[in-house]
């Protein structure tokens, strides 16, 4: 399928898989500039003689088809609810993919216009999302284009003892565990927190109903993540940066 950028974009999310957009700007994304983009990347259909993966059996599906109509369906509903317009990249989910390449993703960032606010991943213990971010970083840097804005990936970053705090940025940074993907984007990158949103009771019930639009993948994101729907957890606040070329002076301490 190919995709052409929407002249009237001014947000658009890079989403790697078709519930993390939800998961992680599901409370900003209504207070950024429309019309707005969910783009996601790893969208694409399976081959037709695809054994069901590992993850989609987990989730209950039959086959891998099966498994991509529903996923696909879900993200409408959740992008709806977002207010986003859904955009769907043709890269297959790693388990069905016979490449680690993303040209769809290379040709739709270059047909963007220089004025779209663009988000990617951090990529936080998630190598398909530090790729997307690494590929973005890249066809940007070609075109000689602004920087994106950079957004922690939930549940992952939002693991991170300090996460919903003042101090969850230096955390981050330091953080063995969950900072090594943040330290990455450093090494020739300045960042400013741009966003450090703590949703309210509205924000997070907008939220919440975008997330469970997503319903197939709950039961083993709960095995994985524990309580992440609990309010007080994971996803009750998100972090967004923006960049600037070069690197920090303490970044290495």
């Amino acid at each position: 399928m190919s995709v052409s950028a929407h002249p009237l974009w001014r947000t658009v999310v890079l989403s790697p898989h078709f519930d993390d957009a939800a998961l992680s700007l599901g409370g900003l994304l209504p207070l950024l500039p429309g019309p707005t983009a969910i783009v996601t990347v790893y969208g694409g259909a399976p081959p037709a003689d695809a054994p069901t993966s590992w993850w989609d059996s987990s989730c209950g599906f039959s086959s891998a088809a099966e498994a991509h109509r529903c996923r696909r369906a879900e993200d409408a509903a959740a992008c709806d609810l977002l207010g986003a317009e859904q955009v769907v990249l043709d890269h297959p989910d790693g388990p069905y993919a016979d490449s680690a390449e993303l040209p769809g993703l290379d040709a739709f960032v270059e047909t963007l216009a220089p004025d779209v606010r663009l988000l990617v991943p951090l990529g936080t213990n998630q190598p398909d999302h530090a790729t997307v971010r690494r590929r973005a970083l890249k066809v940007l840097a070609g075109l000689r284009a602004p920087l994106p804005w950079v957004y922690a990936d939930l549940p992952y970053t939002g693991h991170l003892p300090e996460w919903g705090t003042d101090e969850a940025d230096a955390a981050l940074r330091a953080n063995t565990t969950y900072g090594p993907a943040y330290r990455e984007l450093l090494d020739g990158h300045r960042s400013t927190v741009r966003h450090g949103l703590r949703l309210d009771d509205d924000q997070w019930a907008r939220k919440r109903a975008a997330v469970l639009c997503h319903g197939s993948q709950q039961a083993m994101l709960a095995g994985d993540h524990g309580g992440f729907l609990a309010r007080t957890g994971p996803l009750s606040a998100e972090l967004v940066w923006s960049l600037e070329p070069g690197t920090p002076p303490d970044a290495g301490s």
